[in-house]
C-alpha cells in the first residue's frame, strides 16, 4: 500500500494534513504517458500562449490560498510569497510571449547556391522542435518559482513540451493546489487537462526518469541527489539531457581598497544577503574572501553588528544537517566563529529556528584542499566563510581551487573601476561563475532575457539557463530539411513565412 504525502509545519514540524499517497510506478506510467499523448495539442503556439496567460491569471486569482498555503508548509513568510507568486505570473506572462514570437524557433533558411565555393550549397532550412515530454523536479526553496509552476514548467510548455512534475515533499499542498490550477488553466485554453501532470514520493524521481517516455528533465536541488538521477539520465539505453542546478558556494571577493572605502556598505550588504531567506537560496554567499588587516576587520565588525533574523528552515532533515555544517566546519583547525551559528533559542512558536553565523580562516588553509577543502562545499542554510586573504597570490589560490559557480561577485573601490587588476579579476570569476556580480550581492536572480541562471558544474550540468527567456532552449533541438519543396515544409520554414516568425535569410535577420 502506497504510504501517504503529509504536509507538514515546518515552525513545528507538525503535520497539518494528508495531502496524497506517493506515486506507484503505474501511476508515474499514467501520468508520462497521459502527457505524451497531449504533446501533438501543444502543437500551436497560440494556444500554448493562452495556457501560459491563463495559468497565470488562475493563479493571482487564488494568491491568497496560494500564499497560505505555501506560508504554512515552507514558513517563508507572506510578504516573501506575495513577491514569489507576482514573479512565477510574471515568467508564465513572458514566455507566453516568447512563444507567440516564435524568436523561440531560431528559423535560418539559406537558398540554394550552385555559385557557392568551395561547393554548390543546396536549399537549407533549419529550424527548433520541442523535445517531448519534460520531467520537473520541484525545488524545496521556492514553492512557486521553482517548483509546479515555475520556470521549468513554464518554459517548458512554451517550448511545447508537457510537463510532469515530481512535487517536493516539503510543499506538497501547494503542488497539488497549483497543479489543478495549471490543469484548469490548460481546459481554458482549450488544450488536454494532462499537458500538467503531478506525481509524488522519493521513488518516483527515478521512475520518472527512467521511463521511456520522459525526453528530458530540470532539476534544483542538492548535489547528491541531483547526480544521482544524473547518473541514471546518462545510463538508460536512450540517454536524455538532463539539466541539473545542485549546488553553489558562491564566492565573492573584497579588494582591499573596497574594504578601505566601503567597508560599513559591505558589512551590511554582506549580511542581508547570506541571511536573506535564512540562507536557503542557492545564490547565497557562502565564502567571502577578505583582506587582512584593518580594512577587513571593519568589514568583519560591520557583518556581525548587522541584526541577522533567526527562524526555521525548510524542513527538520535540512535543520539537523545545517547544525552539523557548522559544527563541523567550525572544528577545523584554524577556523573561528565570529558570529556564532546554531539552535535558535525556542521562542515557543518556532522550536525548530536556527541562528546565522560566520565563521573565519586563514585564505591560505583552504587553497591545499585537505581537511580544510570542507569549506569550499555549499553548507544550505545562514553561514558564510570569511577567508582572510594576505595578497593577490593568496586570494587567488582559493579562486583557483574551487568548483563551478552560479555567481562569483567583486566588490571594488570606485577608483579601481578601469584598473588593469580589476579587470583582471572579473576575468577569472567569469571562469568561474554563469553570472558575475560587480559592487551588488548574488542574492536576487531578475527575471530578464539576458539572466543566466546556471553556470560550470557543479552548479549545474548543463552550459543553459533556468531563468530567463533562453531557458526554452534546454526544450527544443534542431531539424534541417535539405531541398525540401514548399508544400512538404513546416509552415514556419515555407517561402511566404505564413505565420510571420522572425527568421535569418541568406545571412539577413528579418524580424518577421
Amino acid at each position: 500500500m502506497a504510504n501517504a504525502v503529509l504536509s507538514v509545519d515546518p515552525r513545528t514540524g507538525e503535520p497539518r494534513e494528508r495531502v496524497a499517497t506517493e506515486s506507484t510506478p503505474q501511476d508515474v506510467d499514467r501520468a508520462v504517458r497521459a502527457a505524451a499523448a497531449a504533446t501533438q495539442a501543444l502543437a500551436d503556439r497560440a494556444a500554448r500562449a493562452d495556457l501560459l496567460r491563463a495559468a497565470a491569471a488562475l493563479l493571482e486569482d487564488a494568491a491568497e490560498e496560494i500564499v497560505a498555503t505555501a506560508d504554512a508548509e515552507s514558513a517563508l513568510g507572506r510578504p516573501r510569497l506575495t513577491g514569489e507568486l507576482a514573479r512565477t505570473c510574471y515568467q508564465l506572462r513572458a514566455f507566453a510571449d516568447v512563444a507567440e514570437s516564435g524568436a523561440h524557433l531560431d528559423v535560418i533558411i539559406d537558398h540554394a547556391d550552385p555559385d557557392a565555393r568551395p561547393a554548390p550549397r543546396p536549399d537549407l532550412r533549419r529550424y527548433k522542435v520541442p523535445l517531448g515530454v519534460v520531467a520537473v523536479f520541484s525545488a524545496s526553496n521556492f514553492p512557486l518559482a521553482f517548483s509546479v509552476p515555475g520556470g521549468d514548467t513554464a518554459s517548458a510548455l512554451a517550448a511545447g513540451c508537457p510537463v510532469v512534475v515530481k512535487a517536493h515533499p516539503d510543499h506538497p499542498a501547494t503542488s497539488v493546489l497549483c497543479a489543478r490550477i495549471l490543469r484548469a488553466a490548460a481546459v481554458k485554453a482549450g488544450l488536454p487537462e494532462d499537458v500538467v501532470g503531478l506525481v509524488h514520493g522519493f521513488d518516483a524521481g527515478p521512475e520518472l526518469v527512467r521511463h521511456p517516455l520522459t525526453a528530458a528533465v530540470g532539476f534544483t536541488g542538492s548535489v547528491r541527489g541531483g547526480r544521482a538521477l544524473y547518473d541514471i539520465a546518462c545510463s538508460r539505453p536512450r540517454p536524455i539531457p538532463f539539466h541539473g542546478e545542485l549546488g553553489s558556494l558562491n564566492p565573492v571577493v573584497v579588494t582591499e581598497r573596497a574594504a578601505e572605502t566601503r567597508a560599513a556598505e559591505i558589512g551590511a550588504g554582506l549580511a542581508a544577503s547570506y541571511t536573506q531567506g535564512l540562507g536557503q537560496f542557492c545564490v547565497k554567499p557562502g565564502l567571502v574572501l577578505l583582506p587582512e588587516g584593518p580594512a577587513g576587520d571593519a568589514v568583519v565588525e560591520a557583518a556581525v553588528s548587522a541584526a541577522v533574523p533567526s527562524g526555521p528552515l525548510l524542513d527538520p532533515r535540512m535543520r539537523a544537517a545545517f547544525l552539523a555544517g557548522v559544527r563541523e566546519r567550525a572544528a577545523l583547525p584554524g577556523v573561528q566563529e565570529v558570529l556564532a551559528a546554531g539552535e535558535a533559542d525556542a521562542d515557543g512558536e518556532a522550536p525548530l529556528a536556527v541562528r546565522p553565523g560566520m565563521l573565519t580562516v586563514a585564505a591560505a588553509r583552504l587553497a591545499g584542499g585537505g581537511e580544510h577543502q570542507e569549506l569550499l562545499e555549499e553548507c544550505f542554510g545562514p553561514v558564510t566563510v570569511l577567508a582572510r586573504y594576505g595578497s593577490a597570490e593568496e586570494r587567488d589560490a582559493v579562486l583557483d581551487a574551487l568548483p563551478g559557480n552560479l555567481t562569483a561577485t567583486a566588490h571594488l573601490a570606485a577608483d579601481e573601476g578601469g584598473d588593469g587588476d580589476a579587470a583582471r579579476l572579473v576575468a577569472r570569476l567569469s571562469g568561474l561563475a554563469g553570472r558575475v556580480v560587480v559592487d551588488g550581492w548574488p542574492t536576487g536572480v531578475t527575471v530578464a532575457p539576458a539572466m543566466q541562471h546556471g553556470g560550470p558544474y557543479p552548479a549545474s550540468t548543463s552550459g543553459s539557463t533556468s531563468v530567463g527567456s533562453t531557458a526554452i532552449e534546454r526544450w527544443l533541438r534542431p531539424v534541417c530539411f535539405q531541398n525540401t519543396p514548399d508544400a512538404l515544409l513546416p509552415p514556419e520554414l515555407r517561402e511566404d513565412n505564413p505565420l510571420g516568425v522572425p527568421r535569418t535569410v541568406d545571412g539577413v535577420h528579418l524580424p518577421s
